[in-house]
């Protein structure tokens, strides 16, 4: 059943691709003088593409971009957004086998799978905290205020130890390697020497 589920996701999602590749391809060839934008081929794929197009358009014109960039755009968000719907699929695919092994398990399991949970969650915070810095949202936006509260405990000392890159700022990635190269394995090994996980 679950194996089924994600199979169908994954064909909708290249469907969905090959679709936006399709759309992207007959603009760019279209722009190019390669085909008539009146023929029959372009009116077809402008007429089916419109719903999707124009609001991503007027979000272009709002921000001071070219419009023709429009499928372009389209094919980047299925792209991104198909990996990341495959990547939460695949979560709640593990976190119910995981909860399935649970469910029989002691309360040392529970304690390691808190903890691993812990781990996720500041994984997630700081991937986050870095992708928000891209887009120009900053520690006060409230869309990404909780990634910053939740790493500002490791993110911020460190860069103050870390010496000035220029733009650059490696204080979340030497977190995420301190966090889960070492902190995470010495805390899961003393744990499981600790309390029986079973």
């Amino acid at each position: 059943m679950i194996g089924t589920v994600y199979l169908v996701v994954r064909v909708l999602i290249v469907l969905a691709l090959a679709v936006a590749a399709i759309v992207a391809l007959t603009h760019w060839a279209v722009r190019n003088r390669r085909l008539n934008a009146f023929g029959a081929w372009p009116r077809f794929v402008r007429r089916l593409s419109d719903p999707l197009l124009h609001p991503i358009e007027q979000r272009i014109l709002r921000a001071g971009g070219n419009p023709q960039s429009a499928p372009l755009w389209l094919l980047g968000l299925v792209i991104a957004g198909g990996l990341l719907l495959l990547w939460i699929l695949d979560w709640a695919i593990g976190a119910v086998a995981s909860l399935s092994v649970l469910s029989h398990a002691g309360p040392g399991a529970w304690v390691l799978a808190l903890v691993r949970l812990a781990f996720l969650v500041l994984e997630i915070a700081l991937v986050v905290r870095v992708l928000s810095s891209w887009m120009g949202l900053g520690p006060f936006s409230r869309l990404v205020r909780p990634a910053f509260r939740l790493t500002d405990w490791i993110v911020v000392p460190l860069r103050r130890v870390l010496p000035p890159m220029g733009p650059f700022d490696l204080s979340p990635l030497l977190a995420w390697v301190l966090l889960f190269w070492v902190a995470q394995p010495v805390l899961l090994s003393l744990l499981s020497r600790l309390i029986r996980p079973y």
